[in-house]
């Protein structure tokens, strides 16, 4: 045997691949040892075969490479081992390899071909964020996330009797204001009036509503009290509505003036936050609470 298959080493008597044991496409001159060179490749007067063709130093040539395809799926298989592995069809056929749109098929794909079918996964994605980002989807309805959402209760808790209940809380903080020095003013703190909000609520909940909202703690509200722990005051105004004042200015004025007669210095001294909620009940009465740190 002049050739072998150079990846199993099966000897074959001509240069004609595949080799018949593994498929392989590439076989070399089979490298013949001296003391064999002499018993096999010497004439019979003991002189070299001159007319054996010399053994070159590395593989050879071996031209087309076959593989062994399904003429009824074009599964190419190595070895002809019938049946089709992917149809089960019996004959396989020796075919000649191409590589054919094998660079289209080693081509990179872009980043946006990639992401492609994930583009609408993505736009939900940016709305979402939009969403909470822009404070139309607060944190607190993702468990976990956020300050406790205020609980439902009955009653106004943003217009009454024709008045803006929120803008009745700036004013509040405005009269407020107006009656201290500058060194004990008192900036609005959105995690106060959240809290103050959460907990007024919860009061008008509990006397006028038919479920008893859980206790929370100040630190689960997003204030800038630091390591000062948060002080609320809740004041209800009876006999009255929101209807009863001619504007918010007047409500704010009735409400602040209640606080100083009940809290007098401590609403006006002591204390660099606050937050303020203002909620009517169905009976009318105006609930509120102040919190301060």
């Amino acid at each position: 045997m002049n050739w072998r298959c150079t990846r199993c080493g099966k000897p074959h008597a001509e240069n004609d691949p595949p080799c018949d044991a593994c498929g392989h496409n590439s076989f070399e001159k089979a490298i013949v040892r001296v003391d064999e060179e002499s018993e096999s490749g010497a004439g019979s007067d003991g002189a070299p075969d001159t007319d054996r063709e010399p053994i070159p130093s590395g593989t050879v040539e071996t031209g087309p490479e076959y593989v062994w395809a399904c003429p009824n799926c074009g599964r190419e298989h190595v070895r002809n081992t019938p049946p089709c592995s992917r149809c089960g069809n019996p004959d396989l056929e020796q075919v000649e390899r191409t590589y054919e749109g094998l660079e289209r098929d080693l081509e990179t794909p872009s980043w946006f071909e990639v992401a492609k079918p994930y583009l609408p996964v993505f736009a939900v994605l940016g709305v979402v964020i939009a969403l909470f980002a822009t404070g139309i989807v607060p944190l607190s309805v993702l468990p976990g996330l956020g300050p406790p959402s205020p609980p439902d209760a009955p009653g106004e808790g943003s217009e009454a009797g024709g008045l803006d209940l929120e803008a009745t809380e700036e004013e509040i903080h405005d009269r407020l204001e107006d009656e201290r020095d500058d060194a004990e003013s008192r900036t609005v703190d959105s995690g106060l009036s959240a809290y103050a909000e959460y907990q007024n609520r919860r009061l008008v909940e509990r006397e006028f509503g038919d479920s008893d909202p859980e206790s929370v703690a100040a630190d689960e509200f997003d204030h800038a009290c630091g390591d000062a722990i948060p002080q609320e005051v809740p004041v209800v105004i009876t006999a009255v509505s929101a209807a009863d004042y001619t504007d918010e200015s007047a409500l704010a004025e009735a409400i602040a003036a209640e606080y100083r007669s009940r809290y007098g210095d401590e609403m006006q001294t002591g204390f660099d936050a606050e937050g303020i909620n203002v909620h009517a009940a169905p009976n009318g009465d105006i609930y509120t609470v102040y919190a301060t740190c």
